[in-house]
Parts: C-alpha cells; structure tokens; sequence
C-alpha cells in the first residue's frame, strides 16, 4: 500500500513503481525474506489499474476517482485486485476485504474504513460473493463458476 500511495504521490508512473516496492521493503520490510508476494500484488494492481479505476468509479460514482483520498484510492485499489483478480487460496475474499479496512483505518481518515467497507462490500455482493461457504477451492479464473478471465474486462454492474 505504501509503494503504491508514493506513486501515485509521484505523478503516477509506472516505471518507477518497482524501485519504489524495492525501497520500501528494505526501508519497512526488515527480516522478510522473500518480496514476490508483494510485487506480485504491485504489479498486478497496474496491470489491472484501468479496470480496477472504472469498478471503482460505478462502486462509488458520488466520489470521482480523483476526489477520494489517496490512502483510501490506493487501498481500494489493492483490496479490489486480491478481491477480483488474486488467488483465493492466498487471500480468501472477506480477508482482502477485512485487510483493506484496517488499511483504511490505521492510514486514513476518520471515515476511511467506513468508505473502504462500503465500496468492497458492494463488489462483493455484486460478484455474488464468491466462496462464500468455501476457502478451499482454487483461483477463480479455474472453477466452473468463472467470475472473469485476467484478459476480461471486471463488470459488476454497479448501480
């Protein structure tokens, strides 16, 4: 969430996202031993950024992207990832949900977790609440019940 909130402090560009992941774990990340798990979430969130923006703007169309808070922006964009695009069997739904509240809560603004709640709560709803009743089962984009490809475009229809 750091590296992802300095670049988009920095003007946004993604050339220089890994240098910021690299510098932030070493800064914050002391003893961990392997960095994959995060760039894969860094690189994923760009990799996904205009379709995560645009889930973004119909899950809360009364906040234009550029109006919400940073930390809230970049929170939602990280939760939105694990909750659409990561693996199920890393990061359950309501537990990439759970950890972008406390993201929220502890970087943000008083209503911060509240905002951040309420905007993943309803993508979730929406997606159907995948694995609702089972955490067991393996990446989405391999069961029967498909919520998208990587190469689809996320359409929860939002209203």
């Amino acid at each position: 969430m750091q590296s992802l909130y300095e670049w988009d402090f920095r003007g946004g560009d993604t050339a220089n996202l890994n240098a910021y992941v690299s510098q932030n774990t070493g800064e914050f990340g002391l003893g961990l031993e392997d960095d994959s798990f995060i760039k894969q979430l860094a690189d994923g969130v760009m990799n996904n950024l205009a379709k995560i923006d645009q889930i973004i703007a119909k899950a809360a169309p009364e906040w234009p992207l550029d109006q919400i808070a940073m930390v809230d922006r970049n929170v939602l964009r990280l939760g939105i990832y694990e909750l659409l695009f990561g693996d199920y069997k890393e990061v359950p739904p309501k537990v990439a949900i759970n950890e972008a509240i406390e993201l929220a809560k502890s970087f943000g603004g008083e209503s911060s977790g509240k905002f951040v709640n309420g905007v993943l709560g309803t993508i979730y709803r929406e997606i159907g609440e995948p694995l609702k009743d089972d955490t067991t089962r393996p990446k989405r984009e391999e069961n029967n019940d498909k919520v998208q490809s990587s190469n689809d475009k996320p359409s929860p229809n939002i209203q």
